[in-house]
């Protein structure tokens, strides 16, 4: 429900700040009707604000339509929370991006939050930026569409039904894969499960840099 400006260039002050300002707030709903999860590390919080799939009946619907959203023919639903400058990336380029993901169809549970002060143990730490090549299968549908359509220092919201997922319920098959053990624990218990609950998922995508072939 993403640090620099342009990966490789010198740190600004007060753009880590406004990013994670605008990046701490995913939409996301636990409850019936607006409730509110709160992380705390340290003095930093994220607040989740309503999201109308997880509340009571909604609950374990495998499509719904989200307000103010765009959604593609594919089915992928996303929101731009900022656009980025430049050219969208190109088959065979390679992008650096920056993520978070959450189990929307279920709780919003988070499994991702990467180089972000959310607290808990979903936390990835400074660790290397996630890239992949553009075009050439190794990221999910839902995941490879939203970033051709993005450019550099660009934030897109995505809500991506199982289809758009992961193959075979298998987040091992293709990325991006959570990197921490919470977290894929959190999304491999939603993938895999046999009962009604809805795969559903949200990624936050920062796209940092495009590196040309």
């Amino acid at each position: 429900m993403m640090l620099l400006a342009k990966l490789g260039a010198p740190s600004v002050p007060g753009c880590v700040t406004d990013r994670r300002k605008l990046l701490l707030v995913p939409a996301i709903s636990v409850a019936i009707g607006s409730f509110q999860y709160t992380f705390f590390k340290g003095t930093a919080k994220a607040e989740f604000a309503d999201m109308p799939a997880l509340r009571g009946k909604d609950y374990g619907k495998t499509k719904m339509r989200y307000p103010d959203y765009t959604e593609t023919e594919s089915g992928l639903q996303y929101k731009d929370l900022r656009v980025g400058d430049g050219p969208s990336p190109k088959k065979g380029e390679t992008v650096v991006v920056d993520w978070d993901g959450y189990t929307i169809g279920y709780y919003g549970r988070i499994f991702e939050a990467r180089n972000k002060t959310k607290g808990g143990s979903f936390e990835g730490g400074d660790k290397d930026f996630f890239k992949f090549k553009v075009g050439l299968g190794q990221v999910i549908p839902a995941f490879e569409e939203a970033i051709s359509g993005m450019a550099p220092g660009g934030v897109r919201r995505i809500i991506v039904p199982p289809d758009l997922g992961y193959p075979d319920n298998d987040y091992n098959k293709l990325g991006p894969k959570p990197t921490t053990f919470s977290g894929q624990r959190a999304l491999d218990f939603v993938l895999r499960n046999q009962g009604l609950i809805d795969k559903t998922l949200l990624f936050d995508i920062e796209l940092l840099k495009i590196i040309p072939n």
